[in-house]
């Protein structure tokens, strides 16, 4: 007679040497035999990925609302996309757009406040909550949403979430109009005087998802000589491999794999930013590269990996920072940003700016891409994720917060079906959005900032 052994690999397996400390992916062998992966230890959990893009969006203004810039005209499922949304069209059965909610935190709560949107609105973004405005170390405004999903799944998993940033940060001080630098920092608020700092150098955020092994003497050491991390894990790797099966085996070597390959892109980054060739960004950080997409796939593969890993459940990531004069030849727009986002209400020059929004849009799809190719349990990582995108400004001409440009992706293990545009009663709060995803998440949130109940989706 032959019994099969309920004996499997723990899902907290890390391979660890010099300064390296290397989770692996979920593989068949962390499963004990004959038992469903919703049973085990090994349960599939649900991932929250936050995305800000800063400046709202044409499809905000009057104009660009009657034209659907951002909104498809059609509601509920298959709908057409409209042309800033339509690079997502390929993967419209995760895609869940709700259409023309306001957050009114971000407005001006009295005359001193007038005109510093700019500079409260991304500490708005995820908290729905109003931020005291202050120039000091006294800020105020509320927990953000990753942030409280992050305390309740954060205690399961090595990192309770990661925050990522595109554009450089002022860290300190006051910024303009009576706030504090902090508010447009960052969108991730441990607790209503608690921001979290955001990340924007890819090798930090490599050393933070792989590097923390050993002692800090180990990890100096290692830093100082030029080999990859999995030179430091190769025996153990090995030892490893003689003990799994044929489709785990090829599962760890293409993790390896694409760990190596991250790592390098990193290197090469840092290669030629030490070289002493001209810089279009000198002031950034030995490991950001000049090209923002190439900067923004790394940090989306690092989300990626840290998903697939189970070192986070939980990331956020700003792609860019109000009154950013960034210009991306890429899109065709030849505008600085924010120049781009004060458009005058001129009919061409909101189109243009629609022009800028799809590009960037259009940037997202990769991350999205990724997460669907990574298999995860008994599905893929989209399928276990909810990916939110948003902006917390609506027409920035005005600085308005009304019809703020929002979409969602992902099943959310299950939560959500995709494939759903959603136009939402005038004067919705978008913090209904935010307490919908809390729940779908499986937390029990009794409101959030402004909100008034649930969005149905």
């Amino acid at each position: 007679m032959q019994y099969i052994s309920k004996k499997h690999l723990s899902r907290r397996t890390v391979l660890q040497g010099m300064g390296v400390s290397l989770a692996l992916p979920l593989l068949d062998s962390m499963v004990p035999a004959q038992t469903p992966v919703r049973k085990t230890a090994a349960a599939v959990p649900t991932r929250l990925t936050c995305i800000e893009m800063v400046h709202g969006a044409a499809g905000s203004t009057v104009d660009g609302s009657n034209k659907h810039y951002w909104s498809p005209a059609q509601e509920g499922r298959d709908f057409p996309f409209s042309d800033t949304l339509s690079p997502l069209e390929p993967l419209r059965d995760y895609i869940t757009i709700v259409s023309d909610t306001d957050l009114n935190p971000a407005t001006a709560h009295s005359p001193s406040e007038e005109g510093a949107d700019h500079f409260r609105s991304s500490a708005v973004f995820l908290t729905a909550a109003h931020p005291k405005m202050t120039e000091g170390s006294d800020y105020f405004v509320g927990p953000s949403i990753d942030q409280i999903y992050a305390q309740q799944s954060g205690q399961d998993t090595p990192l309770p979430s990661i925050q990522l940033c595109l554009e450089m940060v002022d860290a300190s001080g006051a910024c303009d109009y009576g706030y504090a630098c902090v508010y447009a920092d960052t969108i991730s608020w441990a607790s209503p005087t608690q921001p979290l700092p955001m990340t924007i150098d890819p090798r930090m955020a490599f050393e933070s998802l792989f590097g923390d092994g050993g002692t800090p003497e180990e990890r100096l050491a290692r830093g100082k000589v030029n080999r990859s991390i999995l030179d430091w894990i190769s025996h153990d790797v090995s030892k490893l491999q003689k003990n799994l099966g044929p489709s785990d085996r090829s599962r760890l070597n293409n993790y390896l794999d694409d760990v190596r390959e991250v790592e390098r892109r990193i290197q090469r980054i840092e290669k030629y930013n030490s070289s002493g060739e001209a810089r279009a960004l000198p002031a950034a950080p030995l490991g950001v590269p000049d090209s923002y997409e190439e900067h923004l796939r790394l940090m989306f593969d690092l989300q990626v990996l840290a998903f697939m890993t189970d070192v986070t459940r939980v990331s956020a990531l700003k792609m860019s920072r109000d009154v950013s004069g960034r210009v991306w030849p890429e899109s065709g727009v030849k505008t600085p940003f924010h120049n781009c986002s004060h458009h005058g209400e001129a009919p061409t020059r909101i189109a243009e700016f629609a022009k800028l929004n799809r590009y960037h849009v259009s940037l997202v799809p990769y991350f999205l891409e990724k997460l669907k190719n990574t298999p995860d349990g008994d599905g893929n990582l989209l399928e276990h994720s909810l990916v939110l995108y948003g902006s917390p400004m609506g027409d920035s001409n005005v600085h308005n917060h009304k019809r703020v440009p929002l979409f969602l992706a992902g099943h959310a293990n299950g939560q959500l079906k995709g494939n759903l545009h959603v136009r939402t009663k005038d004067g919705t709060p978008m913090a209904n959005v935010l307490l919908t995803v809390l729940r779908k998440l499986g937390v029990s949130q009794e409101q959030l900032g402004d909100s008034t109940g649930e969005v149905a989706i």
